[in-house]
């Protein structure tokens, strides 16, 4: 699932606004200090450039911090990856931290007041879907260890790097997303399809698809 952008260096500013569009949404975009980055180079999208520069695609191993990027990408399920990290704090706050065992023990009636709260994306199956994926995640605590352990552990060697020249080249699913999606299914989480479990392989380090003309690459 792929992030939102805009436009690369070596762009001719002279071009058409409709190819300049086309150029910003498949390479990247600059900031005001100059740098590429694969997506949060636009003026007033400061907080997207900085978790690019400083989350995305750095390896994650806190079990807390995974469940957090679990449910959020969950959440952007026919969205975009800006909407919901708007309203990160939002989620924080509803979901009491991401503290896993809070959530598994969140009765009814907190999760359908929280249909009413604008701070999250108000989508009744997302919002049951977290008290139901944090009962599965202490369940894998409990017979791998950690989360942590039995994720990391689909990947034979270091994280994959990928150098995409565009996000028209990126990948959207892999085998081992395949893998981890089909596994996540079958004991009963919920909006973990494969390019959904990509696109979280991507946020928490188990790929590097950072593009080509990135800076971070």
């Amino acid at each position: 699932m792929h992030r939102i952008f805009s436009r690369p260096n070596n762009l001719n500013l002279t071009l058409p606004k409709t190819v300049v569009a086309a150029y910003s949404c498949s390479m990247g975009t600059i900031g005001a200090d100059g740098k590429t980055r694969c997506f949060g180079g636009q003026a007033g999208k400061e907080f997207y450039g900085d978790y690019h520069d400083n989350e995305w695609g750095v390896p994650v191993h806190d079990d807390r911090l995974l469940f957090e990027n679990l449910v959020l990408e969950g959440a952007q399920a026919g969205l975009s990856w800006e909407t919901v990290l708007r309203k990160r704090d939002g989620y924080r706050r509803a979901f009491h931290g991401f503290d896993i065992e809070r959530c598994a023990k969140m009765a009814d009636a907190e999760l359908e007041a929280l249909r009413e709260d604008a701070g999250i994306i108000r989508n009744k199956l997302k919002i049951y879907s977290v008290r139901k994926n944090a009962l599965v995640f202490l369940e894998m605590q409990k017979e791998f260890g950690s989360f942590d352990q039995w994720l990391w552990n689909h990947l034979d060697g270091p994280p994959p790097v990928n150098r995409p020249k565009s996000f028209a080249d990126m990948a959207a699913t892999s085998p081992v997303s395949d893998a981890i999606s089909k596994s996540l299914k079958k004991r009963g989480m919920s909006f973990v399809g494969s390019t959904i479990i990509y696109a979280y392989m991507q946020a928490i380090g188990m790929a590097d698809d950072h593009l080509a003309g990135c800076w971070k690459a």
